[in-house]
């Protein structure tokens, strides 16, 4: 059987019995009968267009259909080199994590290796500092632009903030460790030391940070919420993402700074899935601990910012 029977056979476990197959391509392709029949019966070959506009209509798996267990077929984000790419990069993302995200029953995993990017969609100073930092470091022509003469496009926060509101709707469980908020804090103190952040600015970049941590703590102590929050001592994390829903598991791995590998893989999916599950039994929940435990842990973080808005004073003091 060739890759063409092959494909059409998997076609036809989608269509119902009683309808034709010669009509459902026809309607999927925008073609003609004529046009479908010939695909269908061999006579012509489907293009690599064609091909994937009928396995995304029949949600057909081609490196499940047609490469071995050891490749797997993903997309990719779009790259970005400036900040129209990078409002089209949260456009998209929000488009495909909302159509991911419908289901009453979808849930949304997170390997923290950084502070996860939905909680840095809300327009505060944090905001738009991330989106700097992302710039600066995607694109060689940014770098010599201030934070403080940096400006975005009204658009970038409507997107943001969708992204932010399915985040919010969705059952989420992240998974944190004691270095997830580091990079966070060298990169403010990086721009600073670089004269492209004021000391007024880093501050505030500080406190901000603290009033996310308190936002999530507050989370993890609402009982009727469907956010959980997992303290893992055992492994380094790396920012891998997965969705689950009725239907199927999607994950979504990093490659660069925001960029993104996007695979429905079955075995790849249910691997990863399997992953996460036992990351979160060996490690300890937020939501579940006592007062002790949980302030442990955001105590913690909350020392490490302290300790770098100390840098920053100390620096200054410097300088007098």
């Amino acid at each position: 059987m060739n890759n063409q029977e092959l494909f059409l056979k998997e076609i036809r476990k989608q269509v119902l019995s009683s309808a034709s197959l010669n009509d459902e391509i026809a309607v999927v392709l925008n073609c003609s009968y004529d046009a479908a029949h010939r695909r269908v019966s061999g006579k012509s070959k489907f293009s690599i267009d064609e091909t994937l506009l009928l396995a995304n209509h029949f949600n057909i798996s081609l490196d499940k259909l047609f490469l071995k267990n050891d490749k797997v077929i993903v997309e990719k984000t779009i790259e970005i080199t400036s900040l129209k790419d990078m409002l089209s990069y949260f456009k998209k993302s929000a488009e495909r994590i909302e159509q991911l995200a419908t289901t009453e029953k979808a849930t949304l995993y997170y390997s923290a290796k950084d502070i996860p990017l939905f909680y840095f969609m809300d327009g505060t100073i944090i905001s738009k500092f991330k989106a700097y930092v992302w710039l600066t470091l995607l694109n060689p022509n940014q770098s010599n632009v201030s934070f403080e003469n940096f400006v975005i496009d009204e658009s970038f926060m409507e997107h943001t903030q969708k992204l932010k509101k399915i985040y919010e709707k969705v059952g989420v469980k992240e998974v944190w460790n004691d270095t997830t908020i580091n990079s966070s804090l060298q990169q403010i103190l990086y721009f600073n030391e670089s004269g492209l952040l004021n000391f007024k600015s880093a501050t505030a970049l500080y406190l901000d940070l603290k009033r996310i941590l308190n936002l999530i703590k507050d989370k993890s102590n609402k009982s009727n919420s469907n956010y959980s929050i997992y303290y893992n001592e055992l492994i380094l994390l790396n920012n891998n993402m997965l969705i689950e829903t009725n239907e199927k598991l999607t994950m979504f791995i990093p490659y660069t700074l925001l960029g993104y590998f996007i695979t429905d893989n079955k075995e790849s999916c249910k691997n990863v899935h399997e992953f996460f599950n036992q990351q979160i039994l060996n490690s300890k929940s937020l939501n579940q601990s006592g007062i002790k435990d949980q302030n442990l842990f955001f105590n913690k973080a909350n020392r490490k910012i302290d300790y770098y808005i100390e840098r920053l004073n100390n620096q200054v003091d410097l300088l007098f």
